[in-house]
């Protein structure tokens, strides 16, 4: 079983998640590293000209967490446990609203439980749609659209692990961030409180880590498929927690709206019930954080045996 099928596993009904599995450490069915590297590629969504890039990331071993004595360290982010991660592929940027909306808002099959309802407002809160990152969904609603993605390339896409993200955002860093511990530098490399004059911006406009990935500090935060639990000491190999409760969920990497710390490679952000406290509807809908206006997601595709080329 994959980790999207034992994901996509749960049940929603009036806002609460039911699991068929128990939230554990779990290792993935992923193969060992291939000998050669992933390619990079990129996908022109069938009828339509929206296209994305995917990043081919090759696996390997690295310490995942924070020292104690990293600034702005949280407790949730140790202990630091070596992880050894097989490679994938993750997305270039953030899905943005050009990707998101064809599956979000189209006119066929709105039937609220393969797409989302009708939003009861502008998601984007007037901050900008083509070219920028897409906000406000569920942890749901990103897997939701991930099995669509899936569906229409003949590939099977997820969201990334928690150790697959902060594996991806390192890229071979120990440091605070990928760039290194100079907070001065950061407004090169990711929108914050202090440089985003209080909204997102498009994707890719500030640089990327050394893999090639934009905007994995900042901009807006992105879910991970992860329940957020404590860490367990020792060495995992493609580790996930496999959620079991509605709350808290897995955000990583930070927004627009936030302080620097949290916009370390090992900062984690719990997902909280008052991220919907303006939604009208009753039952709270399944699809949307009313407000939640910090948070998107980035998509990653599994790496099968023999496949070194998309």
């Amino acid at each position: 079983m994959t980790l999207a099928r034992s994901f996509f596993s749960c049940l929603f009904l009036a806002g609460l998640t039911f699991c068929t599995l128990i939230s554990c450490e779990v290792a993935p069915h992923q193969p060992p590293v291939p000998d050669a590297p992933l390619a990079d590629y990129a996908v022109v969504l069938p009828e339509n000209d929206v296209t994305f890039e995917m990043v081919g990331i090759p696996g390997g071993t690295f310490l995942m967490g924070s020292p104690s004595s990293e600034g702005g360290r949280s407790a949730n982010e140790g202990p630091q446990r070596e992880v050894t991660i097989s490679a994938f592929w993750i997305g270039k940027h953030e899905v943005t609203w050009d990707e998101y909306d064809l599956w979000s808002t189209s006119p066929n099959d709105v039937d609220g439980v393969t797409r989302p309802t009708p939003a009861y407002t502008d998601m984007t809160f007037g901050m900008g749609r083509e070219g920028y990152p897409a906000i406000c969904m569920t942890q749901h609603a990103a897997t939701t659209y991930c099995d669509w993605l899936s569906k229409i390339t003949g590939h099977t896409y997820r969201l990334p692990t928690e150790a697959e993200w902060e594996y991806a955002c390192r890229a071979g860093t120990e440091t605070a961030y990928y760039f290194g511990d100079d907070t001065e530098k950061l407004d090169e490399h990711g929108w914050h409180e202090g440089n985003s004059e209080e909204e997102y911006h498009e994707v890719g406009s500030l640089k990327p880590n050394s893999f090639g990935l934009f905007d994995m500090h900042g901009n807006v935060a992105e879910w991970t498929m992860d329940q957020h639990a404590k860490y367990m000491p020792g060495a995992k190999t493609n580790p996930l927690v496999v959620p079991s409760t509605l709350y808290p969920r897995s955000v990583r990497g930070g927004g627009w709206s936030d302080e620097p710390k949290t916009l370390r490679s090992a900062a984690r952000t719990a997902s909280h019930e008052d991220w919907k406290d303006q939604d009208p509807q009753i039952p709270k809908s399944i699809w949307y954080h009313t407000d939640a206006d910090f948070v998107g997601f980035r998509v990653v595709r599994e790496w099968k045996p023999g496949e070194t080329t998309p």
